[in-house]
């Protein structure tokens, strides 16, 4: 072999080996991704697939012979249903009222809790526990809260106003739900918020503060700026997990005996989950439950992407130019 010839032998030789190694990485790699990628691919896609295909059937969850492909008939009986209407809109009025109030009551003790308080870690932690008891455990807390008879609600408003008998779960479950959904949350979205508040560099307050801003005006003008996209956030995730909602309006459901539980949510906590919920398991039209939650899926998505086409509005990330 020449002299001139060496060199290209070895680095073709150079480029093989390159190329092993290259292929032992990616081996690598995609075997330690495999045990997620065959969980998403049986336990998520898959099921996805089959929720899809079944919307299009009249499938009733048992006999499988006798399914028969209606085309979109599920679907525009959704659309029609005033039941699916009337709980979409419940939902919608509680996504309206849950994350706004929710979002600025964990933004609040976030705020109050970056301070420099006495015990600020117990009340974190206090603040935190609800979001960390089960639902059905926090549901029968509110429930015996706000139970007619003996009730602590009922108790402190007897102390202005006495012989007080409300039946919150009856004449006000939409705000006992409300109160029952921000009040498991608050503690999430407090941490949240206080590891957003650690990230903003002290430098920025301590600029605005020399220059004279108040301690309102630093809140306003430098950390709530700095903040927009944890407040960006949580709002996208409040929305999306107010509009899945199910357990909190069937566990706070009154029953004969008052606390016990019931079996339907009034009406005015009918959710559109918990009205597929009854299409699926109570009436077993599987299908429309498929075509229902496929339409809320539609729904969410586009509320994201509205979200996400708005926020160049009033986030800001620091980087843009």
């Amino acid at each position: 072999m020449s002299a001139a010839a060496r060199p290209i032998a070895g680095s073709s030789v150079r480029a093989v080996a390159w190329r092993r190694r290259s292929a032992r990485r990616a081996l690598t790699f995609y075997a330690f991704l495999s045990p997620w990628l065959v969980g998403f691919a049986l336990l998520t896609a898959l099921p996805l697939a089959v929720a899809l295909l079944m919307s299009f059937t009249d499938y009733d969850g048992f006999n499988l012979d006798r399914v028969g492909f209606v085309g979109l008939e599920n679907y525009t009986r959704a659309l029609a249903d005033p039941d699916a209407q009337h709980a979409l809109q419940r939902t919608l009025i509680l996504m309206v009222t849950v994350v706004p109030i929710g979002v600025g009551v964990q933004l609040a003790l976030a705020l109050l809790l970056d301070q420099r308080l006495r015990f600020s870690g117990l009340l974190r932690t206090i603040f935190y526990l609800p979001h960390v008891i089960p639902v059905v455990g926090g549901a029968w807390v509110w429930k015996l809260f706000t139970d007619p008879n003996g009730g602590l609600l009922n108790a402190i408003i007897g102390i202005f106003s006495p012989d007080t008998y409300i039946r919150w779960l009856v004449e006000y479950p939409t705000v006992v739900l409300s109160v029952f959904v921000i009040w498991a949350a608050a503690g999430g979205g407090m941490v949240i918020f206080l590891a957003g508040l650690q990230g903003i560099p002290a430098e920025y307050r301590e600029a605005a503060m020399i220059d004279g801003a108040s301690p309102w005006q630093v809140t306003r003008f430098v950390t709530l700026p700095l903040l927009s996209p944890v407040i960006f956030f949580q709002v996208v995730v409040g929305v999306i997990a107010t509009l899945q909602i199910l357990q909190q309006p069937i566990l706070l459901t009154p029953g004969i005996t008052g606390i016990s539980p019931g079996t339907v949510p009034p009406r005015d906590n009918y959710v559109f989950v918990g009205h597929a919920y009854n299409a699926i398991f109570v009436n077993h039209l599987f299908g429309y439950g498929a075509a229902l939650l496929w339409i809320l899926f539609a729904l969410v998505l586009l509320l994201t992407l509205v979200l996400f086409r708005t926020s160049g509005r009033w986030v800001f990330y620091g980087v843009q130019q």
